[in-house]
């Protein structure tokens, strides 16, 4: 069976622009399109009730519109559209595990809309298996438009080679380059160990490392995709900043996920959680744990 591009819909502006970006996306990967809207029936849970038959008849205009939308607009595209019976979150985990990646809109700068409000967006982020890309309404063309691939890359090859992945796949599909981000700072005093001195030494210093190590992660997806061109990019700083100040001309970030439990949820980690809030761009959380 051939995976899909899923995107939620909720009604809102933000989904609107997450299905066109859906849309587009599903092009350039020739793969077809499922519009999902998640509804259950819980008259209890809503300030003004209303019968089972009305509620059903708004989520199906919900889809119905997302649908247009995208018909207008790619007209030659495979579109499948399903009103899914399930809390929000359980149903685009659901449609997260069984598709390509998950697309879901974004007010940014704070919570998510819609059918997403609250911690509904993060948790789904944070527990899903596929990547999930964050859109919002004034953002949703940027994918049309040019501009690079950015990608931040932590710690080891291995740990980023899902992330790494993801946007060397992207770039190639849309024809743009990668610029990869790795930030680095100065740790303190009592983190130094004789071993890690001794590879800072070997490499010539602190960030020559940082730069060896991140032409190292990179040169297996380089050989991979020999015809993506690649900026490499190392600054000192904190990984959100760096990240943030690297996305002016980018047309889609690309972060990984740490997932970390605490007592009042599960939590994403502060550089996803910074991009999701202030990327000027599309943004794409991709799993690697």
């Amino acid at each position: 069976m051939t995976s899909a591009i899923t995107v939620g819909v909720d009604g809102s502006a933000e989904s609107l622009a997450a299905a066109g970006w859906a849309a587009r996306e599903a092009e350039l990967r020739g793969l077809p399109l499922r519009i999902v809207h998640a509804w259950l029936w819980q008259p209890l849970d809503v300030p003004v009730v209303q019968d089972r038959e009305t509620q059903a008849k708004s989520a199906h205009t919900v889809l119905r519109e997302a649908e247009t939308h995208v018909a207008g607009r790619h007209p030659a595209l495979t579109v499948t559209a399903e009103v899914v019976q399930d809390t929000p979150v359980a149903a685009l985990l659901r449609e997260a595990e069984a598709s390509e990646m998950l697309v879901l809109g974004s007010r940014g700068y704070g919570a998510f809309v819609g059918f997403l409000l609250g911690s509904y967006g993060q948790q789904v982020i944070a527990a899903a298996k596929r990547p999930v890309i964050s859109v919002r309404a004034r953002d949703g063309q940027k994918q049309a438009q040019g501009g690079e691939i950015v990608v931040g890359q932590q710690g080891t090859p291995e740990d980023s080679d899902a992330v790494l992945g993801f946007a060397f796949e992207e770039a190639a599909a849309r024809g743009a380059a990668v610029r990869a981000v790795r930030a680095w700072t100065l740790p303190p005093i009592f983190a130094y160990s004789p071993g890690s001195m001794r590879l800072a030494d070997e490499a010539g210093g602190l960030e020559p490392f940082e730069k060896k190590a991140l032409a190292e992660a990179l040169a297996p997806w380089r050989e991979r995709f020999p015809d993506v061109p690649v900026t490499e990019h190392v600054e000192i700083g904190s990984a959100g900043q760096v990240l943030l100040s690297a996305v002016s001309n980018a047309q889609l970030l690309v972060v990984g996920r740490r997932t970390r439990r605490a007592p009042v949820g599960t939590r994403i980690g502060s550089v996803a959680h910074a991009a999701l809030h202030h990327a000027p761009c599309p943004v794409a959380v991709v799993p690697h744990d």
